[in-house]
């Protein structure tokens, strides 16, 4: 079984720290949960909420502008361990499909912004020893977590990965009937649904 962080989230059920210590008895729990999950095509509706912590991008910017923070959302310990375990079977499939781009470099496993820069120069530095003009076009998304429409995400990943049946039913599952609230210092807002978007701070919402 992965272990789950030894972080808890206000969400959880149980203390992460405490199923780690038991581990050989919520590991079997868990495994059959998971395997009912995946059998069924559904991701449990009880652990669809999400509350999001403001935590600023990086240290010394203006705490006072909402757009220096980044929205990450505190989930159900169980509910990332099912995503993991779920990521385990789909990463595969999908990284090996031929729509796969193999210069992606963000959330993949040795590889890293790092990687993609070196890709860059690597396509740069020949061009300017001979003296070739270079073009580069960078577009970044604002709030692209928050941004994603979950019909043409799905549409996606049917058409352009060959995700279907029980695992494209877990996938739409798992992103319906979510809600989030925010909570920063001692205050909270209400819930309200999460209707685009995926969980930044999730496992399989990169």
């Amino acid at each position: 079984m992965t272990h789950a962080s030894a972080k808890s989230s206000p969400l959880d059920y149980i203390p992460t720290s405490l199923i780690k210590f038991c581990s050989p008895t919520f590991s079997q729990l868990i495994a059959y949960l998971a395997n009912l999950s995946f059998h069924e095509g559904c991701f449990p509706s009880s652990i669809t909420q999400a509350i999001v912590t403001p935590l600023l991008k990086k240290p010394g910017l203006d705490s006072s502008s909402p757009s220096n923070y980044r929205p990450i959302s505190n989930l159900n310990n169980i509910s990332k361990i099912l995503e993991r375990l779920f990521l385990t079977r789909l990463q595969p499939h999908v990284t090996s499909s031929s729509n796969f781009n193999p210069l992606q470099s963000a959330y993949r496993r040795a590889h890293s912004t790092e990687t993609a820069l070196v890709n860059t120069l690597d396509y740069i530095y020949p061009s300017a020893g001979r003296s070739l003009p270079t073009f580069l076009v960078s577009l970044d998304l604002s709030a692209a977590f928050d941004t994603i429409d979950h019909c043409t995400l799905l549409n996606r990943v049917e058409n352009s990965f060959g995700v279907t049946g029980l695992a494209l039913s877990w996938i739409r599952s798992y992103l319906s009937n979510r809600s989030q609230c925010v909570a920063m210092g001692t205050s909270q807002s209400n819930f309200v649904p999460l209707n685009t978007g995926v969980p930044q701070g999730s496992v399989i919402g990169p």
